[in-house]
């Protein structure tokens, strides 16, 4: 993943996908032009190869009033969102899709189409959110966990929390990731909970129970990033001042980090679920056009990598 600074970070991100064949992706429900028009930008992007689930009457109407070309794209007609979530999630089970995305539907429709005890696409892990930012006062891409999904994780949800966020990193090309685990203060303290958390995560890792990333816990947000920050508190650490993962102490913290990078520090930032069998695209209408690609980008990177064992043992 390269590290330049300025808007050059997910334009590398897009360049890495170039060669890569597009992915087949089910889009859930995408009856609204903000959804659609997602779909079909990522599509010319080559990307995706988007499976558009949903009320096909309805999506054509919305093509067609808004001037989107749809015609070359698979439409597999679903009533309404619940029944477009199942159906997509379906796709994937058969094997015509490597991509769930996100359309107009809400959020927690698709996970739980995802999560279905029966019917869904869990695996041993927990879900969990990611934010894939691009910062412009930082000089690296950075990832936000979990700030969407589990709301008050314990330690064994921060396990599979920070093992999704490390893999996704590996995925995007870093060799060991650097995982800031963070709290209000960078020591240990019995009464903060995420502290206890953040110095057993660390021990876990150092024992292989966390693979592939190097962690670093509790800091403080000026210690993680700021290297200055932390010569002062007096921390030697190589993840401080230069995280590629920010591990939140839970769903409050990560959300409101995430929406103060977007809003008062003009981050794009990339949303995608991890943990199912496939990874999910998450989308709101707020999102960019640069950031809706992204988020498509980042999940080609990680569908791509998925493939690689069997490639590798055929």
């Amino acid at each position: 993943m390269n590290q330049e600074t300025g808007t050059g970070k997910y334009e590398a991100l897009l360049a890495q996908c170039k060669g890569l064949p597009a992915t087949p992706t089910a889009v859930a429900h995408p009856c609204e032009e903000t959804a659609l028009s997602g779909a079909v930008e990522a599509a010319e992007h080559g990307l995706i190869a988007p499976i558009l689930v949903g009320p096909a009457a309805k999506i054509r109407e919305i093509a067609k009033k808004h001037r989107l070309d749809i015609g070359r794209f698979e439409i597999v007609d679903a009533p309404h969102s619940h029944a477009s979530a199942d159906q997509a999630v379906a796709l994937v089970r058969e094997g015509r899709a490597e991509m769930l995305m996100k359309g107009s539907l809400h959020s927690d429709e698709l996970l739980a189409a995802v999560v279905a005890r029966d019917t869904g696409l869990r695996t041993g892990r927990r879900l969990s959110h990611v934010f894939v930012m691009d910062v412009p006062t930082f000089h690296k891409v950075l990832i936000v966990t979990d700030a969407a999904i589990n709301i008050a994780p314990d330690l064994d949800a921060k396990v599979d929390i920070c093992q999704n966020a490390i893999d996704l990193a590996v995925a995007l090309g870093l060799e060991l990731p650097k995982v800031a685990i963070l709290a209000a203060v960078e020591t240990v303290n019995s009464k903060m909970p995420a502290t206890i958390d953040a110095a057993c995560l660390c021990k876990m890792a150092e024992r292989g129970q966390i693979r592939g990333g190097l962690l670093d816990g509790p800091l403080a947000f000026d210690n993680a990033i700021s290297k200055e920050a932390a010569k002062i508190k007096g921390i030697e650490s190589e993840v401080a001042g230069d995280p590629d993962i920010l591990l939140v102490p839970d769903l409050e913290a990560g959300n409101i980090l995430a929406k103060q990078l977007i809003l008062l520090a003009n981050a794009d930032s990339a949303g995608l679920v991890l943990g199912a069998r496939v990874p999910v695209v998450l989308t709101s209408r707020s999102d960019s056009v640069r950031s809706r690609i992204a988020s498509c980008a980042v999940a080609v990177r990680v569908a791509h990598a998925r493939r690689q064992p069997s490639r590798a043992g055929a």
